[in-house]
């Protein structure tokens, strides 16, 4: 019986790989490629494919690279073909020199490998909290008023803290709480949407200068200024990997873009959004998830019949890849955008397979 089991999901694992179409080129890609510092490997990508979240379809490990996925500024990239015609890539030359780290025992690069996506859009969210419970945010400590009779504090200043304790740590995030996260229904309006979690804005860093019942902290550094009424949380210190590989979602996908970090009202490439979707749904970090403005229901003044309605079709509009998830949303990177998003957008798995 478990033989049989295993057999099954064999062959079904086999017919999805039979059934998955190879990536379209990007009618204008080049044969080979030369690699230069401040490109992204999504950058490359698009220019040999249409859809550049394809990448690891068409890129073949080469025997003499460790890591294939590490491509270096001055590697050169190839394009060929297999035996039934689809596109392969290879590293057909390394490009900046080794150094020896030691006499015959190994070389390292002394360059660093080009990341996946233009890791500065989104450095200061990859190990700060932007989805919190709202006891969270509520128990945490707070700034009673900026210090020297500031009414906003940045960088160099100080902050009047309630609520630390002594033997906490000494580092804390400073953040500003924001919008309430809720499930987004399109085709209903419940009286009372399910809460997702809440927005943590982060502002900045500080540390601690005296602990007491109203604490002194310095603040170190700041993305905005701070203020009365933001919460501080411990610094994390996890080790957050920088590796977003992207791929389809595990699972399928029918969400809506619930919102925009620093809110705007017309949605571009490298803006960062808001999910209403997270790990209960399968989606993982690397995840590439396609955008569609959502059709509009209008009347048919050609139909004979009076008061005749239509919806429009959705139109798809751009390209999100998830960076951080929480269970219940995620966030991601636009890549690009076709025209511009907006929130309560639909969002899918991609069309490309």
């Amino acid at each position: 019986m478990l033989a049989r089991k295993f057999l099954v999901l064999l062959m079904l694992c086999f017919a999805t790989i039979a059934f998955a179409a190879p990536p379209t080129l990007n009618p204008s890609h080049p044969d080979r490629y030369t690699v230069v510092k401040g490109d992204t490997l999504w950058d490359i990508a698009g220019r040999f494919l249409k859809s550049p979240w394809r990448w690891p379809d068409v890129w073949h490990v080469n025997p003499q690279v460790k890591n294939p996925h590490l491509i270096y500024p001055g590697d050169e990239l190839t394009l060929s073909y297999d035996v039934n015609g689809a596109p392969i890539i290879k590293i057909t030359k390394r490009g900046h020199p080794t150094v020896k780290l030691s006499p015959g025992l190994r070389k390292e690069r002394i360059d660093r490998a080009i990341p996946t996506i233009p890791l500065d859009a989104i450095q200061q969210f990859l190990s700060k909290p932007l989805a919190v419970g709202e006891k969270e945010l509520q128990a945490a400590p707070y700034v009673v008023q900026p210090a020297d009779e500031h009414v906003v504090a940045g960088a160099g200043d100080r902050l009047y803290v309630r609520g630390l304790k002594e033997e906490g740590k000494a580092n804390y995030s400073i953040f500003r709480p924001g919008d309430v996260y809720k499930k987004h229904y399109p085709d209903k309006k419940p009286d009372k949407p399910e809460i997702l979690g809440y927005e943590a804005l982060y502002v900045g860093e500080t540390t601690v200068a005296r602990f007491g019942e109203i604490s002194t902290l310095l603040i170190t550094s700041t993305e905005r200024e701070s203020q009365a009424g933001d919460r501080l949380l411990p610094l994390a210190d996890d080790d957050v990997s920088e590796n977003f590989m992207p791929h389809a979602p595990r699972g399928k996908v029918d969400a809506t873009l619930i919102s925009v970090v620093d809110g705007v009202a017309q949605i571009g490439q490298h803006q960062i959004v808001v999910i209403d979707a997270g790990s209960r749904e399968q989606l993982d970090i690397g995840a590439v998830l396609a955008v569609y403005t959502r059709g509009k229901t209008v009347f048919d003044n050609i139909s004979p019949e009076r008061g005749d309605k239509v919806k429009l079709p959705d139109e798809r509009s751009g390209t999100v890849l998830i960076f951080r998830v929480f269970e219940k949303v995620s966030f991601g990177l636009v890549m690009d955008a076709t025209s511009p998003l907006h929130t309560l957008d639909a969002v899918r798995n991609p069309p490309e397979l």
